[in-house]
């Protein structure tokens, strides 16, 4: 009963927030976060009423199904905007940017918290400081989608942003595997390239095989339905039961064996989109249903932010370190990588903004790291820069896409050709 009472106030909690943002032109998805920082337990939720808000973390981490659910879907869509055609046109800048801004910030801030930590040993150990460099690569998806989606933003940015940010979870995958192994390596002074190289490209090969399976069966199961009611039934389907799948964990031969949520169900996107003459129609249909649960899966999000850490005077000053470092090496690896591929100066300029959001992906690397002797400064590290970067990412994404005039001022949208590259779905506002 509770948890349902508790959804509830977490829906119409996000979506009164959101008028209040559209008043003062946010997004609204940090209007969604803001509601889930009110109703979580360290607001209304610290009054210890049951059925007002989130009494405890572990109850908001009780719902965490919704949210990889959530993420699945998300996935599912960004890999939609792989079309062959489009990769004819922006694939090798969208690897190259991909690439060289996560290799780009991961050096940078490997450099800001290794200098901090020949200052002052006991604030970092060099291990943690290392880890904390390969989780700075990683990019949220999901608030960046929504920005896009909200405004109905459209053109040369925004196309090139949804293949950036699909590509940064394989490549930040890989350096945070190999810079984990390296953390772990210098703790217990054994080198193991198993969990180095071995582990992390099993990994991201056995989950775009997951998921090209997932995207061809898809298609042949779509062909048995012609009403779209029944083809909106599969898809759904299809994606809870890809997400699913993605979650299992094997070990076979003393080799861990995981999947890549993300990847997964970016993959199933990508190969359906490519093979199914009526996916865009579908998937126009799948972002009307998803739409409470996105609403749900970024206000628990927000219930899940740890306001504690900010009382943490270590932590708020290796977070300052690692969210300036950061933010340097996103624009100036956007920019630099840009520049080489001779993109339009638009998104030179503009790229490396909306590359700042940061979440899902870079929480779960971070409990991975908690196995190290100082772990947990990681884990509240990345919890503080979550906090600042999913409330001030949103509204830096949309300046950025508004200044390269690719949404329409004050939110302001026209009507979009049939085949912009995103949905129409406007979440949040009528």
């Amino acid at each position: 009963m509770y948890t349902l009472i508790a959804l509830s106030e977490a829906l119409l909690g996000g979506l009164l927030m959101s008028r209040l943002a559209k008043k003062l032109r946010l997004p609204a998805v940090t209007a969604y976060l803001v509601a889930g920082v009110l109703l979580g337990p360290f607001c209304l939720g610290a009054l210890n009423i049951r059925g007002l808000g989130f009494t405890s973390l572990d109850e908001v981490s009780a719902l965490d199904l919704i949210s990889q659910v959530a993420l699945g879907f998300i996935a599912f869509t960004i890999g939609n905007e792989f079309r062959l055609e489009q990769l004819k046109h922006m694939g090798r800048q969208a690897i190259t940017v991909g690439i060289l801004q996560a290799v780009i910030t991961t050096a940078l801030v490997d450099v800001g918290l290794i200098a901090l930590h020949f200052i002052s040993p006991r604030l970092i150990s060099m291990s943690s400081a290392i880890t904390l460099g390969a989780i700075a690569a990683a990019t949220a998806p999901a608030a960046t989608l929504m920005v896009v989606r909200q405004y109905k933003a459209n053109g040369p940015l925004t196309k090139l942003l949804l293949l950036v940010v699909a590509i940064d979870d394989a490549v930040g995958l890989m350096l945070f595997s190999a810079s984990f192994g390296v953390a772990t390596a210098l703790e217990s002074g054994v080198v193991s390239m198993k969990t180095i190289l071995l582990e992390p490209v099993i990994e991201i090969v056995l989950s775009l095989l997951m998921g090209t399976l997932a995207g061809w069966l898809l298609h042949r199961l779509e062909k048995f339905f012609h009403s779209r009611s029944k083809r909106l039934s599969l898809s759904i389907t299809c994606v809870l039961a890809t997400v699913g799948l993605s979650m299992a964990e094997l070990e076979i031969g003393g080799v861990h064996i995981g999947f890549s949520l993300l990847l997964v169900c970016m993959m199933a996107g990508t190969v359906f989109c490519n093979i199914c003459d009526f996916s865009q129609e579908l998937m126009g249909r799948i972002d009307d249903w998803t739409a409470p649960v996105f609403v749900l899966f970024f206000v628990l999000s927000g219930a899940e932010l740890n306001m504690s850490i900010l009382s943490q005077p270590t932590v708020l000053l290796i977070g300052v370190v690692f969210i300036l470092f950061r933010s340097a090496g996103k624009y100036f690896g956007a920019y630099a990588s840009c520049a080489m591929t001779k993109c339009a100066p638009n998104i030179t300029k503009y790229i490396g903004i909306t590359l700042l959001p940061q979440a899902g992906v870079a929480l779960g690397m971070a409990m991975t790291a908690t196995r190290l002797s100082d772990g947990e400064v990681v884990r509240n590290v990345v919890l503080f820069a979550v906090l600042i970067y999913e409330l001030v990412g949103p509204a830096l994404t949309k300046k950025a896409l508004m200044a390269a005039g690719e949404i329409q001022p004050e939110g302001r949208t026209t009507a979009r050709r049939p085949n912009s590259p995103v949905a129409v779905f406007h979440l949040g506002h009528k």
